[in-house]
């Protein structure tokens, strides 16, 4: 762990005390905590669709299912996804840790990679607000299944697997753009932002909504929010604790002043 800055010091031991008086923490992750276990973002300087434009399309449901060549693509890229030699970083077990600490109701995450439940959160405290890419899912019939399963298929030989129930196009469970999102997940994060007294954000840009406007929710509840993120975010001028250090290194720091 590098040297935190006094300053940083001080922001530990606010959010630690912030979490011990808590009755009701939300925690809501986005991409900057999973960047740390080498699985990069969309949108960062680094991320999939600033070094591709064109792979957005593979993630946009209109092209996706009207293209073929853009669905070939799309299983290549999934064999070769980072995500699937990616393990927890400490921030992930930070969380869990947080879990069984503090009165964490519920873990949101916009994250699609699972390392929140291989890290040891609560699976029945996790919501994958934009799905999971562990399975497949019919955009005909509806039927999921193990994505491993899918990806053999691919390494067989098959460039675009159908469904092997009705033929239908199968897509990754994740919610691509020009899709609605899994209207209970969205309720379910919603009633927790609107009943928690404090309000976790780590790794998060605040800008991809709903999922940014849970804190503003549990604001408006008069929540106190902690933000833990590299940039700059809409919402920095309502923390109460604000910090910018790697999550890896700050989180375990918080969770363990606790």
């Amino acid at each position: 762990m590098s040297e935190l800055s006094l300053a940083s010091r001080k922001g530990i031991e606010r959010a630690a005390a912030l979490l011990r008086a808590a009755s009701n923490v939300v925690v809501l992750t986005g991409a900057g905590i999973s960047t740390e276990s080498g699985i990069p973002d969309f949108r960062g300087p680094q991320g999939v669709w600033t070094k591709n434009p064109g792979a957005e399309k593979m993630a946009t449901l209109q092209h996706y299912m009207a293209d073929r060549d853009v669905r070939v693509a799309a299983w290549r890229n999934r064999l070769a996804s980072p995500v699937w030699e990616a393990e927890p970083n400490a921030g992930h077990r930070a969380l869990a840790d947080l879990e069984r600490k503090a009165n964490v109701t519920l873990l949101v995450t916009q994250n699609i990679d699972g390392l929140h439940q291989k890290a040891g959160s609560s699976p029945g405290r996790v919501v994958e607000i934009h799905g999971t890419v562990a399975e497949v899912v019919c955009m005909a019939c509806g039927e999921r299944a193990p994505m491993r399963r899918a990806l053999d298929r691919v390494e067989a030989g098959e460039e675009d697997p159908p469904c092997r129930s009705c033929g239908g196009i199968l897509k990754s469970a994740t919610i691509s753009f020009g899709q609605n999102l899994v209207r209970a997940d969205i309720e379910r994060s919603h009633d927790a932002a609107s009943n928690c007294d404090l309000f976790l954000a780590a790794g998060t840009s605040l800008t991809v909504h709903p999922a940014a406007s849970l804190p503003a929710t549990a604001l408006e509840q008069g929540a106190r929010l902690i933000i833990l993120n590299a940039q700059e975010t809409p919402l920095d001028r309502y923390a109460d604790v604000l910090l910018r250090d790697a999550l890896r290194e700050i989180l375990p720091a918080i969770v363990a002043a606790i």
